[in-house]
């Protein structure tokens, strides 16, 4: 994995999860995901690009919040979606 040195991990916060139970939007809409990934601005926890509704990217997207953490067990990459890299 290579790492991008990225102008937005000054936006990283110490966060708590929203709904550590799953995809906020997705728990609401009663819709399946695939992986959980967390904004590391708000604590928002979206749904990945593989889920039909891409919460976690429209998230970001919707409120500037680029940075997101794998929510899966186990795992603790980080991603910028403006620059499409791992950080």
């Amino acid at each position: 994995m290579t790492l991008h040195a990225d102008p937005h991990l000054a936006l990283v916060r110490p966060v708590r999860p929203l709904t550590p139970e799953g995809c906020q939007e997705c728990l609401l809409l009663g819709s399946p995901w695939v992986h959980l990934r967390l904004c590391l601005t708000c604590g928002h926890v979206g749904c990945c690009d593989s889920s039909p509704n891409k919460h976690a990217r429209r998230h970001a997207a919707a409120v500037d919040h680029p940075i997101v953490q794998s929510f899966q067990p186990g795992e603790e990459w980080r991603w910028c979606y403006v620059h499409e890299a791992f950080v």
